[in-house]
């Protein structure tokens, strides 16, 4: 997987990238990379917490892989980590911490993720600018274009580019745990910036079907 087996999978996710810091500092201002001011005001964008709130905010959890099991033979396998969002926009908030990667200790326990290395060029989910622009979107009770009460389409914003089948498989996985964590998101559909099935190699986009 183009040198990915020459170096630890867990040193490939950055420790809270700039974007994070961004998202914690200005989500007040619904400046949130992958979010929308929609998503954090109108409650039918906003999946359930799997937990009450606290004090500090929502408790959630994010699904990293882990080396090695994730590596040897099932790329399904994924784990909880424990995080806090400060917004209700709870399932937008926890897939932007998924992209932001594991913190150090985290990586130093061998977890990691593929996500946050995919993408490249610029953001097409925002008003024309020269840089900026969401990861992603995210739209719950819809399949693509369609409406479908407990599906959540997210849609990536950026180009994504697979370093090959065993990525794309963990990065699904982690996407899919992560948002059905929450009570009112049952299938999870992922979606390339051009619309198409994300890790669909038949060209079908079975996914939509």
């Amino acid at each position: 997987m183009r040198g990915f087996q020459n170096r630890p999978p867990f040193a490939m996710a950055p420790v809270y990238q700039s974007t994070l810091f961004v998202v914690l500092c200005v989500c007040s201002i619904f400046v949130l990379s992958g979010c929308s001011a929609s998503a954090l005001t109108d409650p039918s964008s906003t999946a359930h917490a799997a937990s009450p709130s606290t004090t500090s905010g929502y408790p959630v959890k994010v699904f990293f892989s882990k080396f090695p099991d994730s590596f040897n033979g099932n790329p399904s396998v994924v784990y909880p980590v424990n995080r806090v969002s400060p917004t209700i926009a709870v399932a937008t908030f926890s897939i932007q911490l998924l992209i932001a990667g594991p913190t150090l200790s985290e990586q130093q326990a061998g977890y990691f993720t593929e996500l946050n290395t995919l993408f490249s060029g610029s953001s097409n989910c925002a008003a024309p600018r020269p840089v900026g622009g969401p990861d992603f979107t995210l739209t719950l009770d819809t399949k693509g274009s369609i409406a479908e009460k407990g599906t959540a389409t997210l849609k990536f914003c950026r180009l994504t580019t697979s370093a090959g089948i065993g990525a794309d498989a963990r990065v699904m996985a982690e996407i899919n745990a992560t948002l059905k964590q929450f009570s009112n998101i049952k299938k999870v559909v992922i979606l390339t910036r051009d619309g198409h099935c994300f890790g669909d190699l038949s060209g079908k986009d079975m996914c939509l079907k």
